[in-house]
């Protein structure tokens, strides 16, 4: 069926960058500045990847990287400062790799059940490859104030990119509400990456029978009127 006339394409998103982006984030003369900042963010990830948050303090990280502690203190205000920005960038990472695949055009006849797998795949692999970051950032999404609004502005922006894509690719007759359906959808996929990592123990499903099923489930709701 033709979509209806009176649904007009949404305008583009902003970039993930202008959401994700630390306000503080500086561009530095100095070369030698430069590394030494992203050694701190390196180091950092390390340390809350090994030891989780609150076990990782800022003399840990700064032996990390090869620098003193009062270096470390000329870049980030504290630790939760380097989390927050450790916190963006693997955030942004999957934003890019999953939701800017997803054009309309890849959408087109048997070519959609294909690019739906390949996102799941992709959305699988980012929080499957380091989960036990991925459960430290959610906890302390439930705790801290800054974290929990990085985390709203990360949803928020993914749940607009897959509404407009609703509102693209599928017609008002299978998705009447574009932005509820893309807040099932992601939620949904959220959830079940989030399983199959093993966030809520081993998974009681073999993943590729989840991952199948998720695919179907997704197709079906973009498309079956």
């Amino acid at each position: 069926m033709a979509r209806s006339a009176a649904v007009k394409p949404p305008p583009p998103p902003p970039p993930i960058e202008l959401l994700l982006v630390d306000q503080r984030a500086r561009s530095f003369a100095q070369e030698r500045a430069r590394r030494t900042y992203e050694a701190l963010v390196e180091a950092a990830a390390a340390a809350f990847l090994e030891n989780g948050y609150d076990a990782t303090g800022s003399p840990d990280i700064a032996a990390r990287a090869g620098v003193a502690v009062g270096t470390f203190y000329r870049y980030f205000d504290d630790k939760k400062q380097l989390f927050l920005e450790v916190c963006r960038r693997n955030l942004a990472a999957g934003y890019h790799r999953i939701l800017e695949r997803l054009t309309p055009e890849r959408f087109g006849g048997k070519a959609r059940h294909a690019t739906i797998l390949e996102a799941i795949d992709i959305l699988l692999e980012h929080v499957s490859s380091s989960p036990r970051m991925h459960r430290v950032f959610v906890e302390m999404s439930l705790r801290d104030a800054d974290v929990a609004e990085l985390r709203r502005a990360f949803d928020d922006a993914s749940r607009v990119r897959l509404t407009q894509l609703c509102q693209l690719v599928a017609t008002r007759d299978a998705v009447p509400d574009p932005e509820a359906t893309a807040w099932v959808i992601y939620t949904a996929a959220v959830e079940c990456a989030s399983a199959v990592a093993g966030l809520h123990g081993p998974p009681s499903i073999d993943v590729p029978r989840a991952k199948e099923a998720l695919s179907r489930l997704i197709e079906r709701a973009l498309f079956d009127a």
